[in-house]
């Protein structure tokens, strides 16, 4: 699917997504929908698309399907056994939770036990050709409507960048997501940026490190998020424990579904750390388990989940995701995801299918 326009971050520009969506049909013939929202390369994290595509067909499917599984919260734990591979687990178990809701008729937002239907939603910009570019991207952001404004720094386009941006908007609430672009020789660097008032800064230090965030965390004033080194509950709660940050990005496939991130959820909550929904440029159905789990009481900051059409031209859902002139998206009320799938739009951009 080729993106509206294109994204890049430090890891570099994506101009299109290669996606793996997963159907599941129980013995009634309902099926629910998943998507797994890995990237291309394993720039993000140690997994990516052919990754994930050899890991479902060959190790997780099997180990799923032909069997009796007690309920969709149950899911990740038959899949327990193989280690890590939490997004190609994602793809199935939030699958399986769609299928679930549909059976009994309700909301998956409600299923999981959400609270808040309408969710507030802010929106990820990416590094531009220019500063102008930039500042004109924010703009029309800021007239739509989004609630918060994400922009992705890297070393070369960080401090003079954010502070011609603070010029111009002085009053948004703004953050800076760094993608493990920075060390602690950098810290200088960091520390300056607490003069722009950010929101926070998403994990500036290497993608799986929580010791070094504490000890930057000590030194910054603006708060620390972070993202990929939160893979589990207990990551959570060991970050939490060491004062790594002051905010959780919880993304669902990074975790691996939704029982985990509800389990994440739950540590965040009790213990005082506010989460939000990141996204990974996610095509329809992505995006409306992301619009799900949002719902959740611990989720208390704008995510990243925004209007189909900044992605693309046209989404693999219908209706596709809109997001009011207030900044929020109301979770939809038909049972499931809530939005029918357009298989048309998915075989026509199928490029290979497997079923077992």
């Amino acid at each position: 699917m080729p993106l509206v326009h294109f994204f890049e971050t430090s890891f570099g520009r994506t101009y299109e997504r290669r996606i793996i969506l997963a159907r599941v049909e129980d013995a009634d013939g309902a099926e629910g929908w998943g998507e797994c929202t890995v990237g291309e390369s394993p720039s993000y994290c140690e997994e990516w698309t052919d990754s994930c595509w050899a890991a479902l067909e060959l190790v997780l499917a099997p180990m799923v399907v032909g069997k009796e599984i007690e309920s969709a919260a149950k899911t990740w734990d038959v899949m327990k056994p193989v280690r890590g591979n939490r997004m190609a687990k994602a793809a199935i178990e939030t699958a399986i939770w769609d299928l679930e809701a549909k059976k009994l008729g309700v909301p998956l937002w409600k299923h999981l036990g959400g609270t808040n239907r309408e969710i507030a939603c802010g929106v990820s910009i990416g590094i531009q050709d220019s500063v102008e570019q930039l500042i004109e991207k924010i703009q029309t952001e800021v007239d739509a409507g989004y609630q918060r404004i994400k922009i992705k720094i890297a070393p070369g386009w960080d401090y003079d960048v954010i502070k011609q941006v603070r010029s111009q908007f002085p009053d948004i609430k703004l953050m800076g997501d760094a993608n493990s672009a920075y060390t602690l020789d950098d810290i200088d660097l960091l520390r300056s940026l607490d003069e722009f008032d950010l929101m926070m800064l998403e994990q500036p230090l290497p993608y799986d490190d929580i010791i070094d965030h504490a000890k930057l965390q000590r030194e910054i004033n603006t708060p620390i998020c972070l993202d990929e080194p939160i893979k589990s509950p207990d990551d959570a709660r060991h970050a939490i424990e060491l004062r790594s940050g002051k905010i959780i990005n919880l993304k669902n496939g990074r975790v691996g579904g939704h029982s985990e991130s509800k389990r994440i959820e739950k540590i965040c909550r009790e213990n005082g750390m506010p989460v939000w929904c990141g996204g990974m440029l996610e095509a329809g159905i992505g995006r409306a388990h992301n619009i799900a789990i949002s719902t959740l009481a611990g989720y208390t900051m704008p995510g990243d989940v925004s209007a189909s059409k900044r992605y693309w031209h046209e989404d693999i859902i219908e209706p596709e995701v809109t997001v009011s002139a207030n900044g929020t998206i109301i979770a939809p009320d038909a049972p499931g995801i809530g939005f029918e799938v357009k298989r048309d739009r998915i075989d026509n951009s199928t490029v290979k299918k497997w079923t077992i």
